[in-house]
């Protein structure tokens, strides 16, 4: 039996689509385009016409399918709360089940599915990457020298490690007594692009005398593999991670990733069987910084005489699920952040998974609004808590020739904690 719902297990919560229109103020690919089949309301349609044997999946109703970044923002603007997101997902593995998976998402599937390969490719990236790329001012990345498969030239990416993360910690770190003990899922960006997040993240759980575990055998969250409509390789990841985050008893399961955070809360909580289980252990690390006293502890700190000025980008997979004040709380009590609020901070960057490989130039576009908030804001620095939404805003903010670096909050954290 499918662990995933079907687009027919979901034809209640269409028929619940009003098409008010409330979701075209919230649609960032609408915003960008104004065009009725890309916002929630003609998704929703088209899906119910599916349904209904109105219409099949021609090339118009793909390409509509295909314009969602996923990011929920609808869904959290919707009166009747209808999930346009996991509709839009459903039918996407329909697709995927009658006319088979794209190239790309063939890719992601292979590749998502066979973590061996994926540390492989990562290795042969990180050594390769003097020839593949040129790297930019200021650590803001490194800009794709030509065109590869399914990347155009200039784009910025950071650099791939040479040693994935989870190859280059213990499995277990031992906290104190009394404290909690916590399953550390990384995520595919912090093990294989941004390894110093992951090490800001146990240097604080350190500090907060934390037992942490990192099962090497976790795999991606599936979330890529959502975005592409492979429903079995998602299914398959969930079974491969709810082995490894339970093979050992555990208070919680954190995230430093909102994209891994809304892969294990939504994906996995809204699936039949065991992997459902992992949604209620999971917690957001900023979440779970704060109830162990993080913010007294940092009032402690003397603050520094002199402040770099910071702003916060809300990713959506954390802003949908009501995660917005706990971020903002830690960069607050940082001593050396001067905290400074941007316009629209919950608008979505732009990335969307694979939304930025099919439609980079629409991703562009929604991505150049934001880095003009940023450079409003007058802030130095953006920080925010997802892997993917900081390769997004750097990319944006270098297109728009830009100062500011986007860093994740963990790493201000690491510099404001005693060693």
């Amino acid at each position: 039996m499918s662990k995933l719902k079907d687009l027919e297990d979901y034809r209640e919560e269409i028929e619940q689509c009003v098409k008010c229109g409330a979701c075209r103020a919230h649609c960032p690919v609408f915003g960008s385009e104004r065009r009725e089949g890309r916002v929630a309301r003609g998704k929703v349609a088209l899906a119910q016409a599916v349904l209904e044997g109105e219409i099949g999946f021609e090339a118009k109703v793909l390409e509509d399918l295909s314009q969602c970044l996923l990011c929920g923002s609808c869904c959290a603007g919707c009166p009747n709360k209808v999930p346009t997101d996991e509709i839009v997902a459903a039918a996407r593995r329909r697709i995927a089940e009658e006319q088979g998976l794209s190239t790309f998402g063939k890719g992601v599937a292979a590749v998502l599915g066979r973590p061996k390969l994926m540390n492989t490719l990562a290795k042969t990236g990180g050594k390769l990457a003097s020839l593949l790329f040129k790297q930019l001012p200021d650590n803001s990345g490194l800009r794709l020298r030509f065109p590869v498969p399914y990347l155009e030239a200039g784009r910025t990416l950071p650099p791939i490690t040479d040693k994935p993360f989870r190859e280059s910690c213990p499995d277990r770190i031992a906290g104190e007594p009394g404290k909690p003990t916590v399953a550390f899922f990384t995520g595919c960006g912090i093990n294989y692009m941004y390894p110093a997040v992951g090490e800001a993240f146990l240097k604080a759980l350190k500090f907060l005398g934390v037992t942490v575990i990192i099962p090497k055998d976790q795999a991606c969250c599936g979330l890529p593999a959502v975005s592409a409509g492979a429903g079995r390789t998602v299914e398959a990841l969930a079974e491969q991670n709810y082995a490894a985050l339970t093979r050992e008893p555990v208070d919680y399961i954190l995230t430093a990733c909102a994209s891994c955070h809304a892969g294990l809360v939504n994906v996995y909580g809204d699936m039949q069987g065991e992997c459902s289980e992992l949604s209620k252990k999971t917690r957001d690390i900023f979440v779970f910084l704060l109830e162990q006293g993080l913010a007294e502890k940092l009032a402690e700190l003397p603050r520094a005489a002199k402040r770099t000025s910071v702003t916060y980008h809300d990713p959506c997979h954390l802003r949908t699920q009501g995660i917005t004040q706990e971020p903002r709380a830690v960069l607050k009590a940082l001593p050396q952040v001067e905290y400074v609020e941007m316009e629209n901070a919950g608008t979505c960057c732009g990335l969307g998974g694979t939304y930025s490989v099919y439609h980079y130039a629409n991703s562009k576009k929604i991505g150049a609004q934001k880095a003009a908030n940023i450079d409003n804001s007058g802030a130095q620095m953006v920080a925010t808590d997802c892997p993917g939404c900081i390769m997004q805003l750097q990319d944006s903010i270098n297109h728009a020739g830009g100062k500011q670096r986007v860093v994740h909050i963990l790493e201000l954290l690491n510099e404001a904690l005693p060693d």
